[in-house]
């Protein structure tokens, strides 16, 4: 079967956003408006498989929506909506629970390192959230999804559960002359100069919005023009002068994530930067790098900030675009029931 171009992604409202998920998620999401159907969403409930305080989950809810927009998400042609509101999700991932197997959900490394010694003692959500997660592409039939590295095998096990579906429920399928192969093996584009940011503290490790030592780490989106600037001068470097050749920036993390990250905001690729700025020291390129981020990331704060100051509007762009998922998740609910046999 062939199924039309659809895209679905979505950001936890969980602590605050940062450069990683703008350059690793949400500046990825703009361009795919030309040329597929995107549903972009919030997704809350992927966020309280660890403890959230209410009122900051609702803060981070409205920050999330309001950074696709200040993105420039087109909200009138594709779709906004934070994902409790659209109870199928949950429907649709107590059925994946019960196709999906005990061993592939075991071989999660996202749960591992998440729960680390103390697996006993997590939720059941964070256990089972990959099958949510499955849920939410699988249930508008989505084709291809935006993901980080780290969030590939997630895909990958969304595939499986697709496919073991599909071959189960195959008779039943085509007794209800509904087209074989019923959900599509969904892709992944992983692509561009970072999509997996690191701390500016720390090259071998990942920019977080949690668990970061300092706030000098991480670049978040809210950061006003001196923030940025302060925490990109005091980016931790080597000695060395930037190389002359990507390949040598292989053993040097700390450099290659500073030139990743200036490539992805120039819409460059890194061997075009090192061009630019091959064997000049960082007392040279950290300048440049913080005028660019600030160029580019400003504009969206302050749209941020005008959105989030106005709730009403959020609230009302929210609710349209959990009205239009909404309308999609149910039609495809009606013959997920009926091919699993549920009586209606």
């Amino acid at each position: 079967m062939t199924f039309p171009p659809r895209v679905f992604s979505g950001i936890k409202p969980s602590g605050d956003l940062h450069l990683g998920n703008y350059l690793g998620a949400i500046r990825r999401f703009v361009p795919l408006q030309k040329t597929h159907h995107c549903i972009y969403c919030v997704v809350d409930m992927h966020a309280i498989t660890v403890w959230q305080e209410p009122e900051d989950l609702r803060r981070a809810t409205y920050e999330v929506a309001a950074a696709y927009i200040a993105a420039g998400i087109d909200t009138k042609n594709h779709i906004i909506f934070n994902q409790s509101q659209v109870l199928q999700h949950a429907e649709l991932a107590w059925i994946f629970n019960c196709v999906a197997r005990m061993g592939w959900m075991n071989r999660m490394t996202q749960f591992k390192d998440k729960a680390g010694k103390n697996s006993e003692n997590v939720s059941l959500g964070l256990f089972a959230y990959p099958s949510l997660m499955a849920a939410d592409i699988l249930l508008y039939k989505a084709t291809h999804v935006p993901v980080g590295e780290d969030q590939k095998q997630h895909l990958e096990l969304t595939r499986d559960i697709a496919q073991k579906f599909n071959n189960d429920y195959g008779k039943r399928i085509k007794d209800l002359h509904l087209d074989a192969g019923y959900f599509p093996l969904t892709e992944p584009m992983i692509a561009g100069a970072a999509t997996r940011v690191r701390s500016l503290r720390d090259g071998t490790r990942k920019m977080s919005k949690s668990d970061a030592a300092s706030d000098m780490e991480t670049i978040y989106l809210l950061d006003d023009a001196d923030a940025i600037a302060n925490k990109i001068k005091r980016a931790k470097t080597d000695p060395e002068p930037l190389p002359e050749d990507v390949k040598d920036l292989e053993n040097r993390p700390e450099a290659d994530n500073l030139i990743s990250i200036y490539a992805a905001l120039a819409d460059k690729t890194k061997q075009e930067v090192i061009a630019e700025f091959g064997g000049k020291g960082f007392g040279v390129f950290k300048p440049a790098l913080a005028e660019l981020s600030v160029s580019v990331l400003s504009p969206i704060a302050t749209e941020m900030r005008r959105l989030v100051g106005d709730k009403g509007e959020l609230d009302r762009i929210l609710r349209d675009g959990a009205d239009r998922a909404r309308a999609i998740a149910e039609t495809n609910m009606r013959e997920i029931r009926e091919i699993v046999g549920y009586v209606r």
